[in-house]
């Protein structure tokens, strides 16, 4: 067979297999060239969310088509808010974007489309982005993304086109996550994280609430991991709040696409400390990823506030401000879990190590995983999970009131790039099963010598209210037995044979130095 033609059925099978969203990121960042990815995920976000409400509207609208004689009408927009669907005015259709793709004018119609939406739907009012007709979007490219993301393979889903859409925009905020690095972070919790929070907390029913949500990802992933236990997603309502703007943008667009109640994500800029947006809430589920080490939070402002039920945080750090926060608004059944830079487990500086005395001793706190490095696009900070429950006696689970669970996962994960590491399903699953395992009636736990143990909160006191895992979970089993002195052997001797070759190696060096002629 010819080589040339072998290559090439090897290249077209193996673009056949590569999953949809790849191939799509592929193509729309090579039509990217010079514009910085902040800018840039705007246009595609935006427009995988025109086609998405395009193909909703679509399959309604011939729907509708063929029920005309019963007296249904594909134009009238109360048909389409009975099914939860976003009406779609004729100017704003996909097929209309398409046909003006070639257009130099193609940002102007996309930006006329983007606002006559959202006059037309008014859970999208100033949501979608209106970015298309500036200067350096080249309407050439504009017009060949328009393409891409029209093509075949998404339309081919039919029914499923929806869902395609949604995994796609999920995959493009991560990608673009990337891209970005440190501001990345700032409006996407990497999904490995993400997904073990969620199945360490399991919010099959109630009120779940995300105060500093981002994109939106946490309620992303609790819708899924309710589809995927066969519960129903009317089971769990959603509660946000979001101080970023155009963060606030993307998490409305992003949840809408996965056809989520975003009603209750709110923004204002003052954000959860200042303008708490929903004061009198108190959820079942509380899933967050808040700013590290945040020294700007108007905490000089707030001594007086009645959040502070363990102590008053200092003004230079929020971490024990958002664990408080976090608190005040459980239910009495309630459960948190979030992630804090790793300093908390340990500080004791500004009145931070009597605050985490308190809530130790107020039994609120559940369990603490160590995470490994590298995991946040945002900051190289060491971080942690720590998992809060109101009532640990509350019958649902085993009565676990005196005791904190310690995982330590630092060794755990794999790294996708230099910078970045994730952890695997494989990670995730034995984490939370160790959790569920020491917390249900029926779980079969036992300690792990360096990954997992169960302490007694009076050897949590006796270690000074410190919350790191390696404290409290030993050494791994065949690193108990390390032979001091055998290992003191074999480094001494290869040091001394590091010495000789150092000797021999400068030797060589002085001695072709003194060939050089000057």
């Amino acid at each position: 067979m010819n080589y040339n033609l072998t290559k090439n059925m090897a290249k077209k099978k193996e673009a056949a297999e590569e999953p949809l969203e790849k191939q799509l990121w592929k193509a729309a960042d090579k039509l990217r060239k010079n514009i910085d990815a902040a800018e840039y995920k705007h246009v595609i976000l935006g427009l995988i969310f025109l086609k998405y409400i395009s193909v909703s509207f679509e399959e309604l609208y011939q729907q509708l088509l063929s029920e005309v004689a019963e007296g249904a009408d594909p134009e009238d927009r109360e048909e389409y808010k009975a099914e939860n669907v976003f009406f779609v005015p004729a100017d704003a259709r996909w097929a209309r974007i398409v046909s003006k793709a070639k257009d130099p004018q193609i940002g102007k119609y996309v930006d006329a489309a983007m606002d006559a939406i959202e006059k037309e739907n008014a859970s999208l009012k100033g949501v979608l982005p209106k970015v298309f007709a500036r200067q350096n979007l080249d309407p050439a490219s504009l017009g060949e993304l328009i393409d891409l993301i029209g093509n075949s393979t998404i339309s081919a889903a039919n029914t499923k086109s929806a869902d395609v859409l949604g995994h796609v925009f999920e995959y493009f905020l991560g990608e673009f996550a990337l891209a970005e690095g440190k501001k990345g972070g700032q409006f996407y919790t990497p999904r490995s994280v993400v997904e073990l929070l969620v199945n360490m907390l399991e919010p099959y029913k109630g009120r779940v609430f995300d105060p500093c949500c981002g994109s939106g990802g946490m309620f992303v992933q609790s819708e899924k991991f309710v589809k995927e236990h066969q519960g129903r997603i009317n089971d769990i309502s959603i509660y946000g709040q979001e101080s970023n703007q155009t963060t606030w943008r993307l998490c409305k667009m992003n949840l809408a696409i996965r056809g989520i109640d975003a009603s209750q994500v709110k923004w204002n800029n003052e954000g959860s400390f200042m303008n708490d947006a929903h004061q009198d809430l108190k959820a079942d589920y509380i899933i967050a990823n808040p700013p590290f080490n945040d020294s700007d939070w108007s905490g000089d402002q707030l001594r007086k506030d009645g959040r502070w039920q363990y102590g008053v945080p200092p003004a230079g750090n929020a971490n024990f401000a958002w664990i408080q926060h976090f608190i005040y608004h459980l239910a009495p059944t309630g459960q948190a879990g979030f992630v804090l830079a790793k300093g908390a487990l340990t500080s004791k500086t500004s009145g931070e190590g009597e605050i985490r005395k308190a809530l130790i001793e107020a039994g609120l706190i559940d369990c603490i995983v160590n995470l490994p490095a590298k995991l946040f696009l945002n900051t190289q900070i060491p971080a942690a999970l720590w998992f809060v429950s109101r009532n640990k006696t509350n019958g649902s689970f085993r009565n676990r009131s005196k005791e904190i669970l310690f995982i330590d996962a630092r060794n755990m994960g794999y790294l996708i790039n230099r910078r970045t590491r994730e952890l695997s399903e494989k990670d995730t699953t034995k984490i939370s099963d160790t959790y569920h395992n020491w917390r249900n009636i029926d779980g079969k736990y036992e300690d792990i010598a360096g990954f997992c143990a169960s302490v007694p909160i009076s050897k949590v006191a006796e270690l000074d209210y410190v919350l790191t895992p390696g404290r409290y979970v030993g050494l791994p089993d065949d690193e108990d037995d390390f032979n001091f002195e055998e290992r003191f052997n074999a480094l001494r001797a290869e040091f001394a044979e590091q010495l000789k070759e150092e000797e021999r190696l400068n030797a060589i060096i002085k001695e072709n130095l003194a060939k050089v002629k000057i």
